[in-house]
């Protein structure tokens, strides 16, 4: 990597480097994933190397027995955090994620389990140090949410949230069931990398539909008087967008075109890879058959990836953000089934 880099150092330095700018960025955003990668290696090196050191100084009889459990922990947890990075090799896994949640049938009981899964992802963000941005939210009339679209600004945000993208399912004890009876939801998560101005995604203005209206909120203080929410329709592909976070009208219409190119961009690539079932088929059918994880909170705890088999019975862990396991298992399987084709 150190070989790759040297005449790409050299290149950057070149009079007329940024005469073609596309190709400039190309060059940039290799400079930067092989530096990321050299400069992990070489943390790496110096964390085995302290714990050598520590090694020999318990060989000469000094007490470091905590220090070198301390420093084989963090250890463990870089290498993890390191192996999980080696998986994400897609064209766009570095890029942040923008990510829409939807409840299925089932009224408020979909509508709560949509608002649980917002803050699963919200409290997995916070964990691995990530921006969680909510950029769209429709309050379901009880409880819960009618959609939500947030985005997660991070180091390759897109490649581990594209694991969640699939039908998620509840098994619980109602809590808005008088009769206390066992129910089953369903919510779908749709996840699609975040892109920038460099990627040319062309939007004819005919082809739009821009509608504006009030912006909701929790009462009070919060209350919009004004039509400053945006939603944006592309009408050749029925993609809609749409933005409320913001105060402004200006700044709304801004985000929702830009969440509006995101999604453009998803369809054209699931077209160009042609391996991917279209967007539109996914999201008709969010209920039995369909799910890629359940979550059962009774007879029985636990959380089932139907894709990887992995499981555990610490659900209210998992759903208070940590999903890394099956983030990397789902990365590690996606992984052996390139391999196999």
């Amino acid at each position: 990597m150190r070989r790759e880099l040297e005449p790409l150092e050299k290149e950057i330095v070149r009079p007329g480097f940024w005469q073609d700018s596309e190709a400039a960025q190309k060059i940039l955003s290799q400079r930067k994933r092989l530096a990321e990668w050299i400069e992990e290696d070489e943390k790496l090196a110096r964390r085995a190397t302290d714990i050598s050191a520590y090694f020999e100084l318990a060989a000469e009889g000094e007490s470091v027995s905590s220090e070198l459990e301390n420093e084989l922990r963090v250890l463990r947890g870089e290498i993890e955090r390191f192996e999980t990075t080696t998986l994400l090799s897609g064209e766009h896994d570095a890029r942040n994620a923008l990510v829409t949640i939807h409840p299925g049938a089932g009224g408020t009981e979909s509508q709560d389990w949509a608002e649980m899964l917002l803050r699963m992802y919200r409290r997995w963000a916070e964990r691995k140090g990530f921006k969680f941005t909510l950029n769209d939210f429709q309050a379901g009339e009880e409880a819960g949410l009618k959609s939500a679209t947030f985005t997660v600004e991070g180091e390759y945000a897109y490649g581990l949230l594209s694991s969640e993208s699939g039908v998620h399912r509840l098994v619980r004890i109602s809590p808005f069931d008088q009769a206390a009876r066992r129910h089953t939801s369903f919510a779908s998560v749709f996840v699609s990398p975040e892109i920038d101005d460099t990627i040319n995604i062309e939007i004819k203005p005919e082809d739009l539909r821009i509608e504006t209206y009030r912006s909701t909120g929790k009462g009070g203080q919060h209350v919009n008087t004004t039509d400053s929410a945006v939603r944006i329709t592309h009408i050749p592909t029925g993609t809609v967008a749409q933005c409320q976070n913001e105060r402004s009208q200006h700044r709304n219409r801004e985000m929702a075109m830009k969440f509006l190119r995101s999604r453009l961009y998803e369809l054209e690539l699931h077209r160009r890879q042609e391996a991917a079932q279209k967007l539109e088929d996914a999201k008709s059918d969010i209920a039995f058959g369909n799910q890629i994880r359940s979550y059962v909170l009774h007879p029985y705890r636990m959380v089932k990836d139907l894709r990887t088999r992995i499981e555990g019975s610490d659900t209210d862990r998992v759903l208070d953000g940590d999903i890394d396991a099956f983030i990397k298992a789902y990365l590690i399987s996606r992984r052996a089934a390139r391999k196999a084709a």
